[in-house]
């Protein structure tokens, strides 16, 4: 079982006192140039402050935001699933994750990035702003990304839980087969319908991510986490083709 999560906006500062970024020390190793490019191209905008918050879109209580990508390759670092802040990483909340369950992260968890296409949960990030619809000179995020990442998340074997938001599953989308699903969390209305929800869309992924950690079992397929998921009271359902309803 291999889980993709969303990024943060919000990103905690700080890292590990005297690390840096170590490019080749990354998960997925086959983005390394991607990556190169990605860092290349937002070293030029990062040149300019002024336009470098215009172009990602920084209002002005977050511009100062956009200096941060001037010191990407000289900042410290700490593990990704520590870098990112939120909703859905506060409900996670892996500072306070076993020993055990972190490593199952490391085995079994991705984040999705617009500036590292996935990152693995313990590979050791420095902090950046970058989203998946930013444009940067002379290309965008989405254009950089579309074929690695594509190529990536395909070659991952097992069931393959995508909990990402529309934009970064766009960025490199899941394939077409019966083990590899899209988690929407929904509610069930008076009449028996579902809707998706926004408000607690990123808190219930996290509290779902947190369990699968705890209880560490690497599912083969949809059916065993189905069952898992009946046993352990959480409300998982098949959904449309290629997706699961977690019910909130």
């Amino acid at each position: 079982m291999f889980i993709l999560l969303p990024p943060s906006e919000t990103k905690r500062l700080g890292g590990i006192a005297g690390s840096t970024l170590d490019l080749p020390a990354l998960s997925f190793p086959e983005l390394t140039s991607a990556r190169k490019q990605t860092l290349a191209a937002v070293k030029v905008l990062s040149r300019n402050l002024a336009a470098a918050a215009a172009m990602l879109r920084l209002g002005p209580a977050s511009a100062s935001e956009a200096g941060r990508n001037r010191t990407l390759t000289s900042s410290p670092v700490m593990p990704a699933i520590d870098r990112y802040d939120g909703v859905l990483f506060e409900e996670l909340d892996a500072a306070s994750l076993p020993a055990q369950a972190r490593q199952f992260a490391a085995e079994h968890v991705a984040i999705g990035s617009a500036l590292f296409g996935l990152s693995g949960a313990l590979d050791p990030i420095p902090a950046y702003r970058l989203s998946h619809d930013s444009r940067l000179p002379g290309t965008t995020v989405g254009r950089i990304w579309r074929t690695p990442l594509s190529t990536a998340v395909a070659g991952i074997p097992g069931l393959l839980l995508d909990l990402r938001s529309e934009g970064y599953a766009h960025l490199g989308p899941i394939p077409n087969r019966p083990d590899a699903v899209y988690l929407r969390v929904v509610s069930e209305d008076g009449a028996g319908r579902t809707r998706a929800l926004n408000h607690f869309n990123k808190k219930g992924k996290g509290a779902f991510t947190r369990a699968l950690l705890l209880a560490g079992i690497d599912h083969p397929d949809v059916d065993s986490l189905l069952e898992w998921a009946r046993n352990s009271g959480i409300h998982l359902e098949p959904g449309v083709p290629g997706e699961l309803d977690l019910f909130a």
